[in-house]
């Protein structure tokens, strides 16, 4: 049996930080993806290419969490996002390879149980579930949907670099700078809640913009982006409503109300000529994993919570 699945990677948060000494990012996913298909064998042994080790250990908790004993498994990831970026491109592959290999077992795992996975392996993303999510991306305490995706496109500009995860939360003084930087926090989560007062299909993307703004010059205090201002001064000019940042990342979006702006050849060109890395433009999506499946004669893209629903339905028609 062979499972395919994709997840989207992000353009760094919207909003990041710690308030009440809780962890959380407001995610920020985007039309970019990691791909992954997960083939079955009866080898007992997982194999995954170069570079895949926390996938390969991310399929591993799977089996041992269905409790599958002597499959094996060849894993094969096709990744559209840049590495190292703070575009969440580590746990859009392990996400993705999960929900492939529950699609190949004919097996159910929730959006919730493999971000319980893929926080065992390293500080996560929460773009494994549905919406805009507020997620605590160090311990998982806190998973609660904000709202629908605003209409909002993104330039992304690389600063250049990487910057790893894994050192960059064990800085022991992170803690302090995240306290330095609480007051801005709590007024960007406060715009982001007036952002979806009228219901979570409604969502004002001005004062997502706001609030990705706050946080983005906020987190100054702990990783400085020197052209952060000159950005958002272009992005301003060009009647963006502001930036975001890849808050342990090397990316900041500039950010625009989809429709405002009629074509992104001229902002490009400016940022080209200013000798910042462009790249693309993305619109802001909804998270969560899609899985694919045979359609009216295509192979077509389905929500995972979709499949999972099917399989979950089918083990209690079965069981009674």
């Amino acid at each position: 049996m062979i499972g395919i699945a994709r997840a989207p990677g992000t353009c760094g948060e919207l909003v990041q930080g710690k308030v009440n000494e809780v962890d959380f990012l407001i995610t920020c996913p985007i039309d970019m993806y990691s791909t992954a298909e997960v083939q079955l064998t009866k080898s007992g042994t997982i194999v995954a290419g170069r570079g895949l080790a926390k996938v390969k250990k991310a399929v591993t908790r799977v089996f041992e969490y269905l409790e599958q004993t002597g499959t094996g498994a060849v894993i094969k990831v096709q990744p559209q996002i840049p590495r190292g970026k703070g575009m969440a491109s580590s746990t859009a592959d392990i996400a993705a390879a999960c929900a492939a290999t529950c699609v190949a077992l004919n097996r159910f795992l929730s959006p919730a149980q493999i971000a319980e996975i893929a926080l065992s392996i390293e500080p996560t993303d929460g773009i494994m579930f549905n919406g805009i999510t507020m997620f605590d991306h160090i311990r998982g305490s806190i998973c609660r949907e904000i709202c629908t995706a605003p209409a909002i496109d993104v330039v992304i500009v690389d600063l250049g670099g990487t910057v790893n995860t894994i050192k960059f939360n064990a800085n022991t003084e992170l803690d302090l700078l995240n306290c330095h930087k609480e007051h801005e926090v709590k007024l960007a989560l406060k715009k982001i809640e007036q952002a979806r007062t009228t219901g979570l299909e409604t969502v004002d993307a001005a004062l997502i913009g706001e609030a990705a703004t706050i946080s983005a010059f906020a987190n100054q205090k702990i990783l400085f982006k020197p052209e952060l201002e000159q950005l958002y001064e272009v992005c301003k000019a060009f009647g963006g409503i502001g930036v975001n940042v890849a808050h342990s990342g090397t990316v900041v979006g500039l950010l625009f109300q989809r429709g405002c702006f009629s074509s992104y050849n001229e902002i490009i060109n400016n940022l080209s000529q200013n000798n910042f890395q462009v790249l693309g433009t993305n619109r802001i999506i909804n998270g969560g994993i899609e899985v694919l499946k045979e359609g009216v004669g295509e192979k077509e893209w389905h929500q995972f919570d979709t499949f999972t629903g099917e399989i979950f339905g089918r083990l209690k028609k079965n069981t009674g």
